[in-house]
């Protein structure tokens, strides 16, 4: 502002303020300046200002100037006698009217004489009729009342011209000092700018200083290899709205690039994924973390496939979009890039979403070789830690309690046992029929998926491929049938079910024996 100049009094006077604190800001710098040598060199900058813009700041511009130049009383007192004088005229009027009047009364030997203003007819001496014998030859008549008769003279004449100009004159006096006084400032610019720049810098480091003791945060550390380990992380904002916040650790590196991450919802997938890849932006902005121990290496980039939002006006719908998202970083990220997906592949068809979100989880661990978050409800997705180096399955727990699920929070190795979907419905309110309606529907298609399941299922046992021998064996003797009721029995884990699909499955049985 002052190098358009444009600044405004109140500025200057922000201004003034902050060059008079700059001493004090010295003094506070110089025990910490000794050992960070970043402050060492912000607080021998600050000495190096031009000493004399806070004196003469002084001296032009009043102790609290108007908020605009038009206004007036922008100049300080005793800077420009004319200005003084101007002012003078206006403070004091009324005691040189006084004065004025005194003079008068004795001259002309009339006690009732008045020296008055208006803002009618200005200034005037009024004097009543019975004195009009009295008068004096230099009075001349400027107004006739009933009663009385009031007159100019030269003198007052004089002070009218003075005084009524005064308030304008003064103003337009000011205006033409304080264009001075930016003008006057023009070559001191630069200097002020270095200033802003290190009481920004030195502003961001006392905030950040501030929150990492309020808040316990810790200092990151870095090495030169793409890897971010965080032992005991915390998402500042979410911790700041619960009782007990859960802290978690995570680990990525060349040899574990990417995170399956699987679990219900409400576990705390994404609240994990955002804690991770905000620590990673404090730390290279210079901040603590939310942490009890990180080490980072270099990022170039944090890509986000989060939550889900469509671009009707464009025309693209929601799916759209998240391709759109997933393809940008699948061409932009690096080895040293962190990558966040979560539930990628949800708008469209099961085996559309599924064979997406796995061509893709698969990409960014073998060609983009990102470190990756990836959150995911496909459990079928959880297979690739066994085909794709750099790929290892995390969840996020929960367990039920009578008809209750209790989240952990607590991110733990291998992939999830069960979303826990109805549950989180329930407790969003969905009304307890279509609840009910729809636990029947799942166990009629898990016990479906008992029988002929086309599609991959987390809780059946994983099929053993025996290895390919050489030379074929003899063909062995033909192994007893087994009855249906054992074959169905051992492909059974009961800890995997729930009470009502036990117990339906135990009718089942019983009528399948009768059969």
């Amino acid at each position: 502002r002052i190098a358009l100049q444009s600044a405004r009094p109140r500025d200057l006077a922000a201004l003034r303020a902050t060059l008079d604190g700059l001493q004090a800001l010295q003094h506070a710098l110089q025990p910490v300046a000794a050992v960070a040598p970043r402050l060492h060199t912000l607080e021998r900058t600050l000495g190096q200002l031009p000493p004399e813009l806070a004196p003469h700041l002084h001296r032009v511009l009043a102790p609290e100037p108007a908020t605009q130049v038009r206004d007036g009383g922008v100049i300080a007192a005793h800077h420009d006698s004319t200005l003084d004088e101007l002012r003078g005229l206006q403070s004091d009027c009324g005691a040189v009217l006084l004065e004025m009047e005194r003079q008068e009364r004795e001259r002309t030997g009339i006690a009732t004489l008045k020296v008055e203003y208006n803002r009618v007819h200005g200034f005037y001496i009024e004097v009543g009729q019975a004195h009009a014998a009295r008068i004096p030859p230099e009075y001349r008549r400027r107004q006739t009342l009933k009663h009385a008769e009031r007159y100019i003279t030269p003198q007052l004449k004089a002070f009218e011209d003075q005084a009524l100009s005064a308030n304008e004159r003064a103003l337009a006096l000011e205006r033409q000092l304080y264009a001075e006084l930016l003008q006057w400032l023009q070559p001191f610019v630069p200097a002020l700018q270095r200033l802003a720049a290190i009481l920004a810098e030195l502003d961001v480091l006392c905030c950040l200083a501030e929150r990492a003791v309020a808040l316990d945060l810790c200092a990151p550390t870095f090495c030169a290899e793409p890897r971010v380990r965080i032992r005991g992380g915390r998402h500042l904002v979410v911790a700041a709205q619960v009782e007990r916040f859960i802290p978690n650790d995570t680990d990525l590196h060349a040899g574990r690039r990417l995170l399956l991450i699987t679990g219900p919802n409400m576990g705390g997938k994404s609240t994990y994924m955002r804690q991770t890849a905000l620590i990673a932006l404090l730390a290279h902005t210079g901040s603590f973390v939310p942490a009890q121990e990180a080490l980072l290496g270099p990022l170039d980039q944090i890509f986000t496939r989060i939550g889900s939002g469509d671009d009707l006006a464009a025309g693209r719908s929601t799916f759209l979009v998240e391709m759109a998202e997933a393809a940008h970083i699948l061409h932009r990220a690096t080895r040293h890039s962190l990558v966040l997906v979560d539930e990628i592949g949800r708008g469209t068809s099961t085996f559309d979403g599924l064979s997406l979100a796995q061509a893709i989880a698969r990409h960014l661990a073998e060609k983009n070789a990102s470190l990756t978050l990836f959150a995911t409800h496909y459990f079928e997705l959880t297979r690739l830690a066994l085909e794709v180096e750099g790929i290892v399955n995390v969840h996020l727990d929960a367990v039920e309690h009578g008809d209750r699920v209790v989240f952990l929070h607590a991110l733990e190795e291998g992939p999830a046992s069960q979303s826990y979907g109805l549950q989180v419905a329930a407790l969003a309110g969905v009304p307890a029929a279509v609840i009910r309606q729809a636990r029947r529907t799942l166990q009629e298609l898990e016990a479906q998926a008992v029988h002929h399941s086309r599609q991959g299922d987390l809780f059946l046992p994983a099929p053993q491929t025996p290895p390919e021998a050489p030379v074929p064996a003899p063909a062995p003797a033909p192994a007893p049938a087994t009855h249906p009721l054992v074959t169905r029995l051992s492909a059974l884990n009961p800890d995997e079910l729930s009470a009502r699909a036990a117990l339906t499955l135990l009718y089942e049985l019983v009528q399948q024996a009768r059969d």
